[in-house]
Order: structure tokens, then C-alpha cells, then sequence
């Protein structure tokens, strides 16, 4: 059974890039057919689709968040990793990690604990 695991710095100062790793375990994220995302929840609020990488290394990115996100992967390590940059107050919340079939991208059947992320100064 695949295994993901959010890891990052839980406070980041405003105007600075927010960097967290996902590591996978009990599966490849080069494995045919999955796509691998990262979703966020702000306090309060439902869920928000920030991006994705495939299994092959494409990428796609929530309208309002791509100027400012970048996914990428280390196949070697099993992992992807998101960046934010410039990052205010209101990107403040709990970050997933994901899993889900190309046949159903926008509905995970695995996910991370989630981590918390914090933007204050």
C-alpha cells in the first residue's frame, strides 16, 4: 500500500518561497497511470487543488496559483516537491500531499497526514 508523507518548515515569513517534500513509499511515482498533487485547506475552508505532477513528469497548475508554483520531482528519492514563492497570510494552511489514477486526477484515493504551514512574521 503506497505511503505519502508531507515534510517542510511549518512557519515561513512573508514574501519567501514555502518548499515542502513528499516522500512515497510503497510505490513509484513514475508508476503508470498516477498523478501525484498537492491540495491545501485554509482555516475554515474546503479544499484547494494547488497542482500536480505526473507520472511521466508533466505538470498542471490551479489557475490562480501558477505564476507563483512550481512542482517537481527526484525519482530517485521517490518524492516531489512544491514551491510557493512569494507567499503571504493567506496562504496559510494545512498542505496535503496526493495520489490519485489519471482516470480520476481531481479525486485522490491517497493522501498525507498533512502539514501545516504558517505565514507570519
Amino acid at each position: 500500500q503506497v505511503q505519502l508523507q508531507e515534510s517542510g518548515p511549518g512557519l515561513v515569513k512573508p514574501s519567501q518561497t514555502l518548499s515542502l517534500t513528499c516522500t512515497v513509499s510503497g510505490g513509484s511515482i513514475t508508476t503508470n497511470y498516477y498523478y501525484w498533487s498537492w491540495i491545501r485547506q485554509p482555516p475554515g475552508e474546503g479544499l484547494e487543488w494547488i497542482g500536480y505532477i505526473t507520472y511521466n513528469g508533466g505538470t498542471a497548475y490551479s489557475p490562480s496559483l501558477k505564476s507563483r508554483t512550481s512542482i517537481s520531482r527526484d525519482a530517485s528519492k521517490n518524492q516531489f516537491t512544491l514551491q510557493l514563492s512569494s507567499v503571504t497570510p493567506e496562504d496559510t494552511a494545512v498542505y496535503y500531499c496526493a495520489r490519485s489514477p489519471q482516470s480520476n486526477t481531481y479525486i485522490p484515493k491517497d493522501w498525507g497526514q498533512g502539514t501545516q504551514v504558517t505565514v507570519s512574521s
